[in-house]
């Protein structure tokens, strides 16, 4: 929502602050402007000292795969007649490394189990016998239509082991 018409709707700065997502202070000033007659200030966007030197910057970054210390690249770029601090060199460090990881960013590869190869297992809810709730432990191979249930009166280990060794 714009600030003035965030202004307008509710007619308090904080209120309007919160619906466009600035200051109260900056809806004041675009509110006194707009009564005043004089044009909403605006702000443009200032030249860095480290734009001259932002395609050093990622060609480092880009031939060491986002792995430069800020220190090396800052000593770099000063042989080449940067005169900028080292705070404003770690700013752009830092914004070309995550613009370079969001290209290069590992892809998740889902595992695919082989077939036969892993027995996958799982408990279920079971039915109430003789007053006492059961649990259903359910195991089968990859890709495997054979399943095995087997009836447990709990889930801890040993009662899982015995129940399946006395199957073997």
């Amino acid at each position: 929502m714009e600030i003035l018409a965030a202004y307008d709707s509710t007619g308090s700065f904080r209120s309007a602050g919160d619906l466009a997502g600035c200051s109260h202070h900056t809806v004041k000033k675009y509110v006194a402007a707009r009564d005043a007659g004089t044009p909403i200030p605006t702000t443009t966007p200032r030249s860095k000292n480290t734009d001259d030197y932002l395609k050093y910057i990622d060609r480092y970054v880009e031939e060491t795969k986002g792995k430069i210390r800020v220190d090396k690249v800052h000593e770099r770029i000063q042989r080449v007649g940067y005169t900028g601090s080292e705070r404003s060199t770690r700013r752009a460090v830092n914004l070309a490394k995550r613009s370079w990881r969001a290209v290069n960013q590992r892809v998740h590869a889902p595992w695919v189990t082989e077939p036969g190869r892993w027995l996958q297992y799982d408990f279920g809810d079971g039915p109430i016998i003789d007053g006492f709730k059961t649990v259903l432990f359910v195991a089968w191979l990859a890709w495997s239509r054979f399943r095995i249930v087997i009836p447990l009166r709990d889930k801890s280990m040993p009662t899982v082991f015995a129940r399946v060794l006395d199957m073997l």
